[in-house]
């Protein structure tokens, strides 16, 4: 190994062995390929529960398809969708709000999660918003449910369908059902005290409650796959954003960069889908203003930096141990700062 990448390397270690994680794989790498590849008490190849990295690599990546075939428009109104979406707060919220995280949205139900997709749309449309729309961003799964199912609708085929076709050319080991030896394979969770599932572990098994009870298919998580997959993914993503017009579509230059610049909502940070670099963010200090990235609640991280040519991929099953979201916050900042040099 480098010794450039050792002090990334001691970082993982030491975390592992605090109990932070129990297993971790890593790819990083250039628009060329990857530079690093490795995994800590799990195979490189091991399928990792990728939780919120679903928005951004999967639901993401297939509004922005129908968005290129003219299918969704960015500011048309959620209510030409959404007919329960209704009343003079919310008339003006559009499919641009929910990928921003402004659309007034709470991050989660109050209640437990509904057991069908009918009962799930009508909860989130009729809720309380938590604030007037665009004001402000605040981060929800339940925007990102909707985009799923607005993206269902519109493209007239389940959100992992749609997913799977644009994904085969690129990283077709990314999926929301994993096979019988994958699931066997998979890195563990363990269900949250909130889950009718809790005190089960999970393999191979969507940890988030939503997902699960929208049966593993959700805008929000669900996706799985090991970390030489995401790789994949963001080395296609880089090369876009760097300019390269053989990207398959829709990750073209054009875009990529439509869906990575920065939200205008006042003290936001989310571009469309994405994250951007914030100094105070899982990115690290190093990272250029060009960068954009997101993170999973099972401890899940990835990260793209244009401007230095560099992607980041770190997989964890931190939701296995329970370790704290604050902990795993500071091992990705201490990892990535590690190769602020690389």
């Amino acid at each position: 190994m480098s010794d450039i990448l050792k002090p990334a390397r001691l970082v993982l270690e030491n975390a592992l062995r605090s109990g932070a994680f129990p297993a971790a794989t890593v790819d990083v790498g250039s628009s060329a390929g990857p530079l690093w590849q490795d995994a800590l008490d799990t195979p490189f190849d091991t399928p990792f529960d990728l939780a919120s990295l679903t928005k951004p690599i999967a639901t993401t990546t297939v509004v922005m398809n129908l968005v290129s075939n003219n299918l969704v428009a960015l500011d048309e109104p959620l209510a030409r969708s959404m007919s329960e979406w209704r009343g003079d707060d919310r008339s003006g919220v559009t499919v641009r709000d929910l990928l921003e995280h402004a659309s007034g949205l709470a991050a989660r139900l109050v209640d437990a999660p509904p057991g069908s997709r009918r009962e799930f749309e009508h909860e989130i449309c009729t809720m309380r918003l938590e604030y007037t729309p665009r004001i402000q961003s605040i981060y929800s799964d339940l925007g990102f449910i909707l985009l799923g199912f607005l993206a269902a609708d519109r493209g007239q085929a389940s959100l992992d369908s749609q997913f799977a076709q644009l994904a085969q050319p690129i990283a077709p080991a990314l999926t929301f059902a994993l096979s019988a030896d994958d699931r066997r394979r998979a890195a563990a969770t363990t269900a949250l005290v909130e889950d009718i599932r809790r005190g089960r572990v999970l393999k191979g098994e969507v940890h988030d409650n939503y997902a699960a009870a929208l049966g593993g298919v959700a805008g929000h998580a669900g996706l799985f796959g090991p970390a030489e997959a995401v790789g994949t993914f963001a080395r296609a993503v880089l090369r876009a954003a760097r300019g390269d017009e053989t990207v398959a579509s829709p990750l073209t230059p054009a875009m990529v960069w439509l869906f990575t610049r920065p939200s205008a909502v006042p003290g936001s940070s989310r571009a469309l889908g994405w994250d951007t670099m914030r100094p105070t963010s899982s990115c690290g200090t190093h990272m250029s203003p060009a960068a954009f990235g997101h993170v999973g609640f099972t401890g899940t991280s990835l990260w793209i930096d244009p401007d230095r040519d560099r992607y980041f991929v770190l997989l964890t099953n931190r939701a296995l141990t329970g370790a704290s979201v604050e902990g795993m916050r500071d091992v990705r900042r201490a990892f990535h700062d590690a190769l602020g040099n690389f």
